[in-house]
Parts: structure tokens; C-alpha cells; sequence
């Protein structure tokens, strides 16, 4: 008896560092989690279709000090502001990201920044198109 539950914990072990280092794609409604990771991308892999225009919306849970933040990534989305209109301002426009990393940071400690992504880090995809999400 010992030994299968032995072999099964092993596997589990196995198959959640497994997952953590590569989390793949999160279809809408899907959830994953990455663990001590030094590094998270989150990827936009929609169609530039009339309906979703590329977007991809994720909800982030960090154990690390128990926040949720939201995530928007849109490649097919116009920000920023028009030149000139008659202000004497520079054109600020800019197109949305495809892909966002987040990044652990060294010099706070466990829960002190609200970016910290040490220990376990859950992702939620919301929106209406698929999440590639990788975790190093």
C-alpha cells in the first residue's frame, strides 16, 4: 500500500512541475496555474474577426500576497490619442499587445509588490478567445 501511494504522489509531483513549465493554451473558461515561476507569457493567439478583434482578457490570482488582477491584451485595438487637433500635440497613437511576460522580481520580499509573481500564480481565461500561456 505504501508503495502506490508512494508512486502515486511521485506522479502528481510529476505532472504539476510538468505543467508549470509549460502551462499551453487556455481556451475560454480555462484554468491553469504556474508555481515559483520566473516568468509568465501570456499571448493573444485570437483572429482579427469583427467579433473579438484579436482579444484576449485573463484573470491573474498571485498567492504571493492574494490579489486578482486583470490582464487585457488587444493587437487589434487603436490607443492613444490623434495628433495635433489643433493643440500642438505629438501623435500618441499606439496598437494593443499580442503578448505581455510578467516577471519575478528579486528584490521584494514574498507579497511586498503587488506584481510579485513568486509562488503560485493561477490564470483564468475570461475572454472569448484562446490564452497561450507559458511558464519558465
Amino acid at each position: 500500500m505504501r508503495k502506490v501511494l508512494f508512486v502515486a504522489v511521485i506522479a502528481v509531483l510529476t505532472l504539476c512541475f510538468s505543467a508549470s513549465a509549460f502551462a499551453g493554451t487556455l481556451k475560454p473558461g480555462d484554468k491553469t496555474s504556474c508555481v515559483d515561476a520566473k516568468e509568465i507569457t501570456l499571448e493573444a493567439s485570437g483572429n482579427s474577426s469583427a467579433g473579438d478583434r484579436a482579444n484576449a482578457n485573463a484573470v491573474i490570482w498571485k498567492s504571493s500576497n492574494a490579489t486578482t488582477i486583470p490582464i487585457s491584451l488587444g493587437p487589434g485595438e487603436n490607443y492613444g490619442f490623434e495628433g495635433e487637433r489643433k493643440v500642438g500635440m505629438a501623435d500618441k497613437h499606439s496598437m494593443g499587445r499580442k503578448v505581455v511576460t510578467l516577471t519575478h522580481q528579486n528584490n521584494f520580499s514574498r507579497g511586498d509588490s503587488i506584481g510579485d509573481i513568486s509562488g503560485e500564480v493561477r490564470i483564468t481565461n475570461n475572454g472569448t478567445v484562446d490564452l497561450v500561456v507559458n511558464c519558465k
